[in-house]
């Protein structure tokens, strides 16, 4: 594959969502949900593994796209010597069964237009039986069913294992086609009508991007993470999954590939604050709730993630037949780090928790019931090593970042009493707790030599979550230890002007070979400590560095290679997105637009 990830624009029904690539081409899609098998994969593998590519003949890379002003509708224009055709892409919200829309309309000239489809459900495995009906092609296999039709119709046959059309549109002429999933066992759903799709959908986008009351520069920038950040919404429950994807790779042909297709407690701070500041009331109160779900039970078997609807059980396995992006393999789905544990979430919880309560979130009445039993169960529990915030895979150790957050979690329990004081904790304990924490961090975990907070206790390795330090307030930002600790990663962990989360090549900690990128959030939270440290100016260009990076449609991965000059890892990225919405807020929230 010559695609690069960045090549590829998403659209979404806030349920699934599918990546559109340059060329026309449809080549990942899950349905009917963002963690079921995907139809078209071909982004991990070949056109064998399923896609769908609709442009003009012969062409290759379309001349133009970008997505309609404040929505999540795509159009992609191709100039050819006969003339100008738009393909626009995109997912109406469903009301029961995932639609994929697309619409081809002549701008100028006369233009034939090839469609070529390729179902393959199970990430590639399985070839479904086509056969007509009612005038439409229908795909199936086992419990996939899929629908194909067109608007006006025209001719489709079959040939070398795909479902192909031909077809001319003139200037004002459009061909609408449409692709409907459902169970195998119901009958069709009702017919969606592709050209009232269309328009309900930029309408609906529209609205929805006009509530966002941020007004300062980068708008169109923040505006976007926003949209992605919606688009990566699991609506039936309000989960935001991490990536739309598996396992695209960290490093080129390498094995650092993972599948983000879940909701990661390490998210919901930071979540919810982009949400709030950003005027989203309603999304950040389904996140709260979904948190609240999911984290429910015995606090000793709180998780780093679940599923979109809480579920806890995601075993992870590889897809040998699917030889990765890039030759990147495995490929794998489910993620074993399921089964760690990491003690900064019970930070994150907390935090978030606190965070809801402050901003005037309606309050549940079990909330508070639930913090305190994760706070006696973290009264004992903190003392453990973990497997950190990276989930490393090197073994367990007493890392800083984890520390740092346990040492929140009692900050945020003990603020919440000292100001509801009609709630029922242990008050006087876990301000012990917090004391003591802080006390063992400073001592442990801080390299006197070199004035910086370390990876981990007795390490000389650095980790740039230690950057999030005056952001949870574990210190204020003006402390020669914090300054000390920004400076020491700026310098070892640079990357091209940007930030690795930490150094790899350490011995035994990371239990993974071969490298990664420059971490996009770990940069844009460098950009807001600068900040804090009086640095603005320097804030300010790393941040325009970094949203430099956003391609064309304004998508980010997870990371940057830039000797490679492209990014990494599972796309788009919500933390990317959220890191970016957070800067953009810390560093420009109080400015108006130019």
């Amino acid at each position: 594959m010559n695609a690069r990830i960045e090549d590829y624009a998403v659209i979404g029904d806030e349920q699934t969502a599918a990546l559109v690539g340059t060329d026309g081409s449809i080549d990942w899609l899950c349905l009917p949900r963002f963690d079921s098998g995907a139809c078209f994969a071909r982004l991990l593998g070949d056109e064998d593994h399923g896609h769908w590519r609709i442009a003009p003949r012969g062409a290759g890379t379309c001349t133009r796209r970008g997505y309609r002003s404040d929505t999540l509708v795509l159009d992609t224009e191709w100039d050819t010597p006969e003339g100008t055709v738009r393909v626009t892409d995109l997912m109406p919200q469903r009301e029961h069964a995932p639609d994929v829309v697309r619409i081809v309309e002549g701008v100028s000239g006369r233009v034939t237009v090839r469609s070529t489809l390729r179902l393959r459900f199970d990430y590639g495995s399985v070839m479904p039986w086509m056969r007509r009906s009612d005038g439409h092609r229908v795909a199936v296999a086992g419990p996939d069913a899929v629908w194909l039709r067109t608007e006006p119709a025209v001719r489709t046959w079959g040939e070398d294992f795909g479902t192909h059309s031909e077809f001319t549109v003139a200037e004002g002429e459009r061909v609408a086609f449409v692709l409907t999933w459902h169970p195998s066992h119901e009958p069709r759903p009702k017919l969606v009508d592709p050209f009232r799709a269309l328009s309900g959908s930029v309408r609906d986008w529209r609205r929805w991007a006009a509530r966002c009351r941020y007004r300062g520069p980068y708008r169109d920038l923040v505006v976007r993470s926003l949209i992605t950040l919606k688009a990566l919404t699991f609506a039936p429950t309000g989960g935001i999954v991490a990536a739309a994807t598996t396992s695209l790779p960290e490093e080129l042909g390498g094995v650092r590939n993972w599948d983000y297709r879940y909701c990661w407690l390490r998210d919901s701070t930071l979540t919810l604050g982009a949400l709030l500041a950003a005027g989203y009331h309603a999304e950040a109160e389904a996140w709260r709730d979904w948190l609240l779900r999911a984290v429910a039970g015995d606090p000793a078997d709180l998780q780093i993630m679940y599923g979109l609807g809480g579920e806890r059980r995601l075993p992870e396995w590889e897809l040998p037949w699917l030889p990765g992006f890039g030759d990147s393999a495995p490929v794998r789905v489910g993620n074993g780090a399921v089964d760690q544990l990491q003690l900064d979430v019970y930070g994150e919880v907390m935090d978030s928790l606190f965070l809801a309560r402050e901003t005037g979130l309606s309050t549940r009445p079990h909330m508070w019931s639930l913090q305190v039993a994760l706070m006696k169960f973290l009264e004992s529990a903190w003392r453990q090593p973990d497997e950190g915030l990276w989930e490393v895979r090197g073994g367990r150790r007493h890392f800083v970042h984890s520390k740092v957050m346990v040492w929140a979690a009692a900050d945020r329990a003990v603020r919440t009493l000292e100001t509801y004081p009609e709630l029922q904790g242990d008050l006087d304990a876990w301000r012990r707790m917090r004391d003591e924490v802080h006390e063992e961090v400073c001592a442990k975990g801080f390299d006197t030599k070199r004035n910086t907070f370390t990876q981990y206790y007795g390490s000389r390795e650095l980790d740039a979550a230690l950057l999030l330090i005056p952001q949870v307030g574990f210190l204020p930002a003006d402390d020669p230890r914090v300054v000390g600790t920004i400076d020491a990663i700026r310098a070892d962990l640079d990357h091209g002007g940007f930030v690795r989360r930490y150094d790899t090549d350490a011995v035994g900690v990371d239990g993974m070979p071969g490298g990664e990128g420059a971490f996009l959030a770990c940069s844009f939270w460098l950009a807001q400590a600068l900040h804090r440290i009086g640095r603005a100016d320097e804030a300010r260009q790393l941040f325009e560095r970094l949203a430099g990076l956003a391609n064309d449609v304004g998508l980010l991965a997870e990371e940057y290679d830039p000797d490679l000059g492209c990014q990494l890892g599972n796309y788009p990225q919500a933390f990317s997105h959220i890191a970016l919405v957070n800067t953009a807020l810390t560093l420009f929230g109080g400015e108006e637009a130019g």
